[in-house]
């Protein structure tokens, strides 16, 4: 049985592509990091609207390091026509062993490791995909006369920890980042990785858009992802207290997953250089109020009786080099690419848990 929640939040990217979709008609789409939390709604998108928008294949990839979800498998099992999985390193592997993908007509380059506690476990795997990863998508399309948009997942986490005057933080700012230290290997590799993607639009006028992401959260997100809204809905769906590892003042803005999709599938028809933050610029919470949100919905729909603590982490490293305010100015996504997200924290995090209820 197909969950209402996923229902309601594909509908919902459906209504904010609007008729611009229309651009996917007869086009094959690959998607590398299939497996992964963008890639959950991603892929149900192209797979569900198929047949309406006309969609040839969608070809899915990823090395499955973390994980490979049953949702995905079912779906491939499902729809054998539509989605094509393949077990597939895009750092090491080469694109042109995979049928159809030299047919592509958009590419989204979603491969890479996004939570801190697993890119610092698996810090040269990060590495990889956001850079050879890249360069060999870069490479193989860079002569295609098919290719309409290709997608490359940024991050805020480029901006660093941005100077307060900085806040909202504009896609202009130039980012407060270490090169040093237990984050690096991801924000870094992010920041080279927008440089390739500036030198390849320029040089060869690949239709390359980088996309900002700003804390998106919601369906698609596994449990043991060790994110802070994984780990609250881990601890509601467990009974436990809600630990806050620091004193709960660092502040964020937090998006909903299913407007952040409809954000980057924007981004994915823009089909020029350019780069966008995507997020959510209201409103900027600190990490308690969070946490309390998730308490009272956790109390609502699950009858969750924990309370929020603090507790120091176990990890010395933990809170190094954590930015400690993130809010995205997202005026120029508005006014170029017609973004609007709508959907704000609190029914943010009632639509997550209660997809996790139906979920099972």
């Amino acid at each position: 049985m197909t969950n209402s929640i996923v229902s309601t939040d594909l509908d919902h990217i459906r209504k904010m592509v609007g008729d611009r979709a229309r651009a996917f008609d007869g086009q094959t789409i690959v998607i590398t990091g299939c497996a992964g939390f963008l890639g959950f709604y991603l892929v149900q998108y192209f797979v569900a609207f198929a047949k309406e928008l006309g969609v040839k294949q969608v070809i899915a990839l990823d090395t499955f390091l973390l994980d490979k979800p049953k949702w995905l498998t079912d779906l491939a099992d499902e729809h054998p026509d539509h989605l094509k999985l393949h077990a597939f390193d895009i750092s090491t592997d080469d694109l042109g062993s995979i049928p159809g993908a030299d047919e592509a007509g958009f590419v989204v380059h979603g491969a890479s490791i996004a939570s801190p506690a697993f890119y610092r476990k698996f810090p040269v795997e990060t590495l990889d995909a956001n850079i050879w990863g890249l360069r060999r998508i870069l490479d193989f399309y860079r002569e295609s006369e098919r290719l309409k948009g290709l997608l490359f997942f940024s991050s805020s986490e480029i901006y660093g920890d941005p100077d307060p005057a900085a806040i909202p933080t504009p896609e202009t700012y130039r980012g407060n980042v270490s090169c040093h230290g237990p984050r690096a290997c991801y924000d870094e590799s992010k920041r080279f990785g927008e440089t390739m993607a500036w030198v390849y639009a320029h040089q060869y006028d690949l239709p390359i858009t980088i996309a900002r992401p700003f804390n998106n959260f919601g369906p698609g997100m596994r449990l043991g992802d060790k994110r802070l809204p994984a780990d609250f809905a881990r601890a509601v769906i467990d009974g436990r207290d809600l630990v806050i590892h620091s004193d709960g003042t660092p502040t964020r803005t937090f998006c909903y997953v299913a407007d952040a999709v409809a954000g980057y599938l924007l981004c994915l028809l823009h089909g020029r250089y350019d780069y966008f933050n995507i997020g959510i610029e209201k409103p900027e919470i600190m990490v308690r109020e969070f946490a309390e949100i998730c308490r009272r919905e956790g109390e609502a729909i699950f009858g969750y009786q924990g309370q929020v603590q603090y507790q120091a982490s176990d990890d010395p490293a933990y809170l190094e080099d954590n930015p400690n305010r993130r809010c995205p100015d997202i005026s120029k996504a508005r006014s170029v690419l017609g973004y609007n997200p709508t959907i704000l924290v609190d029914e943010g995090v009632k639509r997550y848990l209660s997809y996790l209820k139906e979920a099972g």
